[in-house]
């Protein structure tokens, strides 16, 4: 079986990488909005690229009509959070997925707790397991007018939950104490597949649902 990309519609083609290229960790960008509060988004495009000097990347999709707050912020700013995402935090994670106005507080309304990061102005979410300061390296723009783009950012620090330089046996016993530690939500991941799913097919909730504007 093989697939010509160059004659696939595009909802297969995105459905075919997504459904291959697993399992995926998730982004949680926290980023500042303009307003004084902070926009936080989940990005499933996501990985490590290098470990020295560290650079992650995100791809970042096109807004059906405007650009992702997400990506706005990050132009203007150029720098960033990128928060991993415990099973615990699934729910509110989902909730961030919800297209608020650019100026809402994403955070405050998912409820969650904010720590001050040490090199840029954007926090991170206090109960992560990990997160990564970020300033902006480039932009990359992908494919001829589709608007979907590449961020390439330099890490310029780290939040981990636990210290992995302890000895193995120290480490072990933590992640055997605290479960949650090792517990990234994975797209598609083999071993949670059937949870993941169904925190993933929750419908996300539309604006109109928050009885605030």
């Amino acid at each position: 079986m093989h697939f010509d990309v160059a004659t696939l519609d595009g909802s297969l083609c995105y459905k075919l990488m997504t459904s291959l290229v697993v399992p995926r960790p998730i982004a949680w960008l926290v980023t500042n909005n303009g307003a004084g509060g902070q926009n936080a988004a989940p990005f499933s495009f996501f990985n490590c690229f290098s470990g020295n000097p560290p650079v992650l990347c995100i791809g970042i999709g096109r807004a059906p009509e405007r650009r992702k707050d997400s990506l706005a912020n990050i132009e203007r700013d150029r720098e960033f959070v990128v928060n991993m995402v415990s099973e615990e935090l699934a729910q509110a994670m989902n909730l961030t997925a919800t297209d608020f106005p650019p100026d809402w507080n994403e955070l405050a309304m998912a409820g969650l707790e904010t720590a001050p990061s040490v090199k840029i102005s954007v926090p991170r979410i206090a109960a992560s397991p990990a997160a990564f300061e970020c300033r902006l390296r480039e932009i990359l723009p992908v494919g001829q007018g589709s608007g979907n783009v590449i961020v390439v950012a330099d890490v310029v620090a780290i939040h981990p939950t636990v210290c992995l330089f302890l000895p193995i046996a120290d480490f072990l016993g933590a992640v055997r104490e605290h479960p949650s530690i090792l517990a990234e939500l994975y797209l598609l991941a083999v071993e949670r597949e059937e949870e993941t799913r169904a925190i993933l097919d929750e419908e996300t909730a539309t604006v109109e649902d928050f009885d605030l504007l």
